[in-house]
C-alpha cells in the first residue's frame, strides 16, 4: 500500500490539467536546451515519469520533448541515462525516429538505450534489423568510435540473442564467430595507458605501458586472457574478456542446434583436427605469431586452424582459451579476489569444454587429460568444490567414451560433498541442480547415486525450506526395492539427523567445558563414546549398513531438548509432504512381499518418532492414509500381517495415543480379513480378530479413559463396531456376541451420560450407528451384501456393460425424457 503522501501526488499527476501539462512541457523543454542539467531538470524528469506511468492513458510527448530526452540516453550522467529510458519506455516512439537513431548512433548505445530498444522492438524483424546495425557497429575498428562503443556491443547482443535466437541470420552467425575469434586470441598483449583495470582486474601500476602480466605477478608468455592482469587495459582486451562471459551461452545457442550433420562429419573433422594437431607452418591470419610472444604448447597444437570453417574454428580458439585459463589458474595469485576470479574462470573454462566435446566428439581425447590432470590437483581441496561439479558433468558426458574410471569422481561429488558442505548453501543448490539436470543418466551409470541418499539428505535436514522442491524432483529416483525400507526409515529420522547436524557443528567449534555456563545434555550425549554409534549411523556416508537404529527411543530422549530448534521444526514439516511422494513411488517399484515389510514399518515407527507433536500427528496421517492404499491395491496384505495388525489393534493404548492410524487399522481388519479378498482367510483367523478387537471395545466402553488421556474419539468406536459387525456378518456365529453387545449400548446409554464419551451428540451418534448395525445383522445375508458388498457393486459400469439390459433402459429413458 502507498503512504498518505505518495497517494496524494499519484492522483495529483492523474489529474493534471492538460493547459497545465504543456506548460509543464514547455519548462522542461528549456531545462533540456541548457549545457549543463541540475537538480531541478532531474526533478522535472522524475515528475514527468510520474506523470506518464500514473496515467492509464498512453501520454504522447511533443517531438521537441521527445528529442531532447532521447538525447539523454548517451549522456555521461547515468541518473539521466535511467530517467530518459524510463520516460521513453512510457511514450510511443515517433514515426521513424527509432530507426534513425539506431542507424546514425548505435555505437553510443549503452544498456539504458539497449533496455529502451529492446522494449519497444515489436517484432522478430526489429530485432533482426538492430542486430545486423550492431554488427555492422563491430566491423568498424575501435579507432573510428567512442572508445567504449564496442564494450557495450556484445552485452546487449547477447541479451537479444537470450530473448530470440532466431533474429541472427547465418551469414551474421559466421561474421560474430569470426570476431570472437579475433578478440578471444588475438587480443593485445601490452598493456593500455591511463585508465586503470578495475571490474576484473587488479595489478601493478606504471607509467609506461609494459608486456601483460599472470596472477602471481611474472610476464605472460602467450596471449591475453581474463586471468591476465596489468596497469590498463585496451578495447580489444576488454572485448576479449566479453566474449568470453558469453561464450558459453554462444555455443548453446548456435552450434548445438545449427549443426545438423556433426555426426556424419566426426571421421572428417577428427582427421583434420589431428593433422592440424601436428602442424607447425605460421600463417599470415595467425596473428599470434606475428606478435612475437612466446607461444605455448596450447597453442601450438593447432596453429593452422584457419583451415577450419568459423564455427569450428570458434570451436577450436576456445578450447585452446580454456586450456590456457586452466593452466593460468595452477599460478598462485596475491590477491584474494584474484584466487576467486581463477574459481570462477576455471569453472566456466570447464562447461566450456564440455560444450566443445558435445559438438565434436574428436576433441575428447585432447580434453581428457587436462581435466583429469586438473580433478587430481583440485580434489583434495574442499574450497574448489564448486569448481567440481562442472569436472563431474564432464566425466558422466564423456567418461564412457573416453573409457575413464569415473568412480573417485563419484566418490566426492556423493561422498565428501554433502557429508563436510551440508552448510554451504550455494554448493547445495549447485549439486542438487547437478543431480536434477542428468538425473537420467545417473540413474543408468551411476550406481553410486541411488545408494547415496543418506549423504543427500544432510542438505535437505540443514537447509529444508531451500531445498526441498529439489527433493520433492529427485526422491522418486532415490526410491528402489533394495533402498525403500532404509530410505523410508531415514525420511522418518530426518529431524533427528537435522539436530544431530546441528550438533556435530557446535561440538567443533565449542569447547568441551565451559566453567559456569550451560551445556547442552545433547551435545554432551553427542561427544559421549557410550552413545556415538547411534550418532555415527544417522551421519553415515551411504546406505546398506542397516535399515534403521535398535535404540531408537533412546536416540530420541537424547534429541528431546532440541526438538523445539527452529532447523529441526522446519525440516520435520517437510517430511509428510516426501513420504507422500515415496509411497506413491514405491507401489510402482516395489513386489507385494517388500509392501508387507513396509506394512510392519509403519505399525513400528509409529511409535518410534521424535516428541514433536505436530509432526507426530502429521505422520499418523500419512500412514493411515497409504495404509489404506497399499491395502486396498494388494487386500492379501492384511491375511500376511494379520499377526501385526491384530497386535497393534489389540493394544488398548494405540486407541488414545494413534487415534487416526488404529482407525484406519481397524477399518482394514474389517474391510480386507475375508474370503472374497484372500482364500487363506480361514473362520478362525476371523475368529481370533472378532475376540481382539471385540476386547478392546468393551474395555473403552466399560471404564473412563486413563489418568491424562482424553475419552476416545466416537470414529474409533463406530469403526470397532462397524469391523466386528463385518465378521460377524462373514461368520454367523459370532453374531449373537456383537448384537449382545449392541443391544447392552443401548440400554447403557439409557441412563444418560457415560464416562467414556463426554460429548452428549457424540454418543447420540455412536447409539444410532449401534441400532444400523443391530437392525442389520437380524438378516444375516442381507447384513453381508450391504456390510460386505462385492466390487461389481460398488464399482458398477453397468451403462458400459453390453451383456446387461441396463444401457438399453437408459437409452430409452433418454429418448422419453428430451424432446423430439
Amino acid at each position: 500500500m502507498y503512504s498518505h503522501g505518495s497517494e496524494s501526488l499519484i492522483k495529483q499527476a492523474r489529474e493534471i490539467q492538460e493547459s497545465e501539462l504543456q506548460k509543464f512541457y514547455s519548462r522542461l523543454v528549456k531545462l533540456l536546451q541548457g549545457k549543463e542539467f541540475g537538480h531541478e531538470t532531474v526533478d522535472s524528469l522524475q515528475r514527468l515519469h510520474l506523470i506518464l506511468s500514473a496515467s492509464k492513458y498512453t501520454r504522447t510527448l511533443p517531438p521537441e520533448l521527445q528529442k531532447r530526452v532521447l538525447s539523454l540516453l548517451s549522456s555521461p550522467v547515468e541518473q539521466l541515462q535511467v530517467l530518459s529510458s524510463a520516460v521513453l519506455r512510457e511514450t510511443p516512439p515517433l514515426s521513424g525516429q527509432e530507426l534513425n537513431y539506431n542507424q546514425e548512433n548505435v555505437s553510443q548505445l549503452n544498456s539504458h538505450a539497449a533496455a529502451l530498444l529492446l522494449s519497444q522492438a515489436g517484432s522478430r524483424a526489429d530485432l533482426s534489423s538492430l542486430c545486423a546495425q550492431l554488427l555492422r557497429s563491430l566491423e568498424s575498428r575501435s579507432s573510428e568510435g567512442p572508445s567504449h562503443s564496442l564494450t557495450h556491443t556484445l552485452p546487449i547482443l547477447n541479451t537479444i540473442l537470450t530473448h530470440c535466437p532466431q533474429c541472427l541470420t547465418e551469414d551474421h552467425e559466421t561474421l560474430l564467430s569470426k570476431k570472437l575469434v579475433d578478440w578471444l586470441r588475438y587480443a593485445s598483449i601490452t598493456q593500455g595507458g591511463g585508465a586503470s583495470s578495475g571490474g576484473f582486474f587488479t595489478g601493478p601500476r606504471s607509467r609506461q605501458p609494459a608486456p601483460i602480466a599472470e596472477l602471481d605477478g611474472t610476464v605472460s608468455g602467450d596471449f591475453f586472457t581474463v586471468l591476465c592482469v596489468g596497469q590498463g587495459f585496451t578495447d580489444d582486451q576488454w572485448m576479449n574478456v566479453y566474449s568470453f562471459s558469453m561464450l558459453r551461452h554462444w555455443l548453446l545457442t548456435y552450434h548445438s542446434v545449427s549443426n545438423d550433420n556433426t555426426t556424419a562429419d566426426t571421421a572428417n573433422r577428427l582427421q583434420l583436427s589431428l593433422s592440424l594437431s601436428h602442424s607447425h607452418s605460421f600463417s599470415n591470419d595467425d596473428r599470434s605469431e606475428i606478435d612475437g610472444s612466446v607461444v605455448s604448447m596450447v597453442s601450438a597444437t593447432s596453429s593452422s586452424s584457419r583451415l577450419l570453417p568459423p564455427k569450428e574454428r570458434l570451436r577450436e580458439k576456445a578450447f585452446q582459451y580454456c586450456q590456457r585459463l586452466i593452466e593460468q589458474s595452477d599460478r598462485k595469485a596475491h590477491k584474494r579476489t584474484d584466487a576467486d576470479l581463477q574459481k570462477a574462470c576455471l569453472v566456466e573454462a570447464v562447461c566450456i569444454l564440455d560444450c566443445v566435446c558435445v559438438e565434436d566428439a574428436s576433441l575428447v581425447y585432447r580434453t581428457f587429460p587436462c581435466i583429469k590432470a586438473l580433478f587430481g590437483r583440485l580434489s583434495s581441496d574442499l574450497s574448489f568444490a564448486r569448481v567440481m561439479l562442472p569436472i563431474a558433468q564432464f566425466y558422466l558426458n564423456h567418461g564412457e567414451m573416453a573409457a575413464v574410471d569415473c568412480e573417485s569422481v563419484w566418490n566426492l561429488v556423493f561422498g565428501r560433498f554433502p557429508a563436510e558442505l551440508f552448510n554451504d548453501h550455494f554448493l547445495a543448490h549447485e549439486l542438487l541442480r547437478f543431480l536434477r539436470l542428468n538425473l537420467e543418466s545417473l540413474q543408468l551409470r551411476v550406481p553410486q547415486y541411488t545408494h547415496s541418499f543418506p549423504n543427500l539428505l544432510k542438505l535437505l535436514a540443514w537447509d529444508s525450506p531451500a531445498v526441498v522442491d529439489d527433493f520433492v524432483d529427485l526422491l522418486p529416483s532415490l526410491v528402489t526395492a533394495g533402498t525403500a525400507v532404509e530410505l523410508l526409515h531415514t525420511l522418518l529420522d530426518l529431524p533427528c539427523l537435522s539436530a544431530t547436524l546441528v550438533l556435530q557443528l557446535r561440538s567443533a567449534c565449542l569447547p568441551i567445558s565451559e566453567p559456569g555456563g550451560r551445556c547442552l545434555l545433547s551435545l554432551d550425549a553427542f561427544r559421549n563414546p557410550s552413545f556415538r554409534g547411534l550418532f555415527l549411523f544417522l551421519l553415515r556416508g551411504e546406505a546398506g549398513s542397516g535399515d534403521t537404529i535398535d535404540r531408537l527411543g533412546t536416540l530420541h530422549e537424547l534429541l528431546a531438548e532440541v526438538a523445539d530448534w527452529p532447523r529441526v521444526i522446519q525440516c520435520a514439516q517437510t517430511v509428510p509432504v516426501l513420504l507422500h511422494i515415496f509411497f506413491n513411488t514405491v507401489t510402482t517399484v516395489a513386489d507385494e512381499k517388500l509392501l508387507a515389510h513396509l506394512v510392519l514399518v509403519m505399525l513400528e515407527r509409529s511409535s518410534l518418532l521424535l516428541n514433536i507433536p505436530k509432526y507426530i500427528k502429521e505422520i499418523h496421517r500419512v500412514f493411515s492414509c497409504h495404509l489404506l492404499r497399499l491395502c486396498k491395491l494388494h487386500p492379501s496384505l492384511v491375511v500376511d500381517q494379520s499377526h501385526e495388525l491384530l497386535e497393534f489393534a489389540g493394544a488398548t493404548a494405540n486407541v488414545y495415543s494413534k487415534e487416526e492410524i488404529y482407525t484406519h487399522v481397524v477399518w482394514v481388519l474389517g474391510e480386507y480379513l475375508s474370503v472374497s479378498c484372500d482364500s487363506r482367510c480361514s473362520v478362525r483367523l476371523i475368529t481370533s480378530c472378532f475376540e481382539a478387537l471385540e476386547a478392546v471395545l468393551f474395555e473403552i466402553t466399560s471404564s473412563a479413559p486413563p489418568p491424562g488421556a482424553v475419552c476416545p474419539a466416537p470414529r474409533v468406536v463406530t469403526t470397532l463396531m462397524s469391523a466386528l459387525a463385518k465378521l460377524a456378518s462373514r461368520s454367523h456365529d459370532l453374531i449373537p456376541r456383537v448384537s449382545l453387545f449392541l443391544s447392552k449400548l443401548r440400554t447403557v446409554t439409557r441412563g444418560g451420560s457415560v464416562a467414556w464419551c463426554s460429548d452428549e451428540e457424540d454418543l447420540v451418534a455412536i447409539v444410532t450407528r449401534g441400532e444400523e448395525l443391530w437392525s442389520l445383522l437380524k438378516a444375516p445375508g442381507v447384513a453381508q451384501s450391504v456390510l460386505t458388498p462385492p466390487p461389481h457393486v460398488t464399482t458398477p459400469q453397468w451403462h458400459r456393460d453390453i451383456n446387461v439390459a441396463m444401457p438399453l433402459q437408459l437409452r430409452a429413458l433418454t429418448n422419453l425424457t428430451h424432446s423430439q
